[in-house]
């Protein structure tokens, strides 16, 4: 192939490849994100990564997603009849942009397959064709969960999500981080106390949830464009800026209810408040790991009530690492009925990413295999096979040596790849049925017996944890 005719065979812009140390980082979060999910009774589920476009557009592009359209790419022979056929309406197809329009219309397929409430958890990769810049991607792994009810669904399950939240973060140990709830109902009701029309008071809770991302000077503009009076502005702004502890928080609220004009929502979204908190603490969530942030928003606008946001202490540039909240309508859209959901997502490779730039999270070794049995004497290789698979049934990992070469360049080959332990065996050891254990770590090197040696392995191993 000629210079000119190269092929670019780099990766394409906001698509992610993983080496094989970054790869086993994700599968060892996924192990845990999904042990946890599965303590919960959530069932695994997987819908296609290609949904009709009229699906995905059902609800509109929520946020700033971008679909990717699906066009086959066809012979000239078959172009003409694509172009007369056409590839539109309920034909045309796109990339999923995120997991929960699709878990609507699974739910919708199989109504009568499913058992209510339905919890059901999703790991896949999902798309979307926005601008690639630093720690956004357009394609990234979403790890989701939802229940979704039929015509109610306690709000214990509300309760559930930030005590999912904490465990999984504490299982994969990347230092302090807060839940911060709130309810829609309770900025819903308090906009309506204020006279602010209800057909503006979705884009200001829009405006609010960017509040951490463009400050609050900004919001205060971005208010003021849509309308709000200043005076009105003001008391937004004071609004969502009252702290204090969980039951400070729900004290302050309740007091102010007693006073505001038409308080029928807030009152209601305070009500709802208060039985997630209750329902949080005696799911033993610490009380160091939640608050109540009136700040909190989540721009999308199919959240109704309860929502979420994670701030990992110290790293709050980060944003968000788990959101989520109650939805309505969503779920119920392809069936004309009330199926009320809650949810939470971790965008995985996003956080990955960023959590592995901060320094917070390290790349695993590129291989799982904890030693290597080297390779001294082709002639000792059925040895050698047997050694592995005895060390194998231990349940320890083994990559066999099977390529002759010098020992020193198999000790490297075994550093290189984060292996820890190598074991030695030439013609004398086989004879007395012994081997040689070198901890490369260390340099250490010890005899041991083959009938000794997976107990010998795993206690070291163990000893390293």
């Amino acid at each position: 192939m000629a210079k000119s005719e190269k092929i670019n065979f780099s990766t394409p812009s906001g698509f992610p490849e993983f080496l094989p140390g970054e790869k086993r980082l994700e599968v060892y979060l996924l192990d845990n994100i999904r042990r946890v999910f599965e303590s919960y009774g959530f069932t695994p589920i997987e819908t296609p990564a290609v949904e009709r476009l009229e699906v995905l557009q059902a609800k509109g592009n929520q946020g700033d997603n971008i679909i990717y359209g699906i066009d086959p790419i066809l012979p000239p022979n078959r172009q003409a009849e694509k172009e007369k056929a056409g590839e539109s309406g309920s034909e045309a197809r796109a990339l999923k942009f995120d997991q929960t329009v699709p878990l609507a219309a699974y739910i919708a397929r199989h109504l009568n397959d499913l058992n209510f409430p339905f919890a059901r958890y999703q790991m896949d990769v999902v798309f979307r064709g926005e601008r690639a810049k630093d720690g956004r991607f357009r394609q990234f792994r979403q790890c989701d969960i939802d229940v979704v009810g039929r015509r109610e669904l306690s709000l214990l399950y509300d309760a559930q999500m930030p005590a999912i939240i904490a465990e999984i973060f504490t299982a994969i140990n990347i230092g302090d981080f807060l839940i911060r709830i709130n309810n829609r109902k309770i900025l819903t009701g308090f906009f309506q106390s204020l006279g602010i029309e209800e057909s503006k008071i979705k884009s200001c809770i829009g405006i609010i949830d960017n509040l951490e991302k463009i400050g609050e000077a900004k919001v205060k503009q971005e208010l003021e464009k849509e309308g709000i009076l200043p005076e009105q502005t003001q008391k937004i702004i004071e609004f969502i800026n009252i702290k204090g502890t969980v039951d400070d928080m729900l004290d302050k609220l309740k007091h102010l209810a007693q006073t505001m004009p038409e308080a029928e929502q807030f009152n209601l979204g305070v009500t709802e408040l208060e039985t997630v908190i209750t329902g949080v603490r005696n799911l033993g969530v610490p009380e160091n790991r939640f608050c109540i942030d009136l700040s909190i928003a989540r721009g999308l606008d199919y959240y109704t009530g309860t929502v979420y946001e994670t701030t990992l202490l110290g790293h709050e540039a980060l944003g968000s690492i788990c959101s989520g909240g109650r939805y309505e309508e969503l779920v119920g859209v392809f069936l004309g009925e009330k199926m009320p959901g809650v949810g939470i997502s971790i965008g995985l490779t996003r956080l990955m990413s960023r959590l592995i730039k901060a320094g917070i999270l390290n790349t695993l070794a590129p291989t799982p295999a904890q030693v290597m049995v080297v390779n001294l004497q082709e002639e000792l290789m059925p040895l050698y096979l047997k050694v592995s698979q005895d060390l194998r049934k231990a349940g320890i990992n083994v990559i066999t040596s099977f390529d002759k070469r010098g020992l020193g360049k198999q000790f490297q080959l075994a550093d290189k790849q984060g292996i820890q332990f190598c074991v030695i065996i030439g013609a004398d050891e086989a004879a007395a049925q012994k081997s040689s254990l070198k901890d490369l770590k260390t340099g250490e090197q010890v005899e041991v017996s083959l009938a000794n040696l997976a107990e010998e392995v795993k206690q070291r191993l163990q000893f390293e944890r």
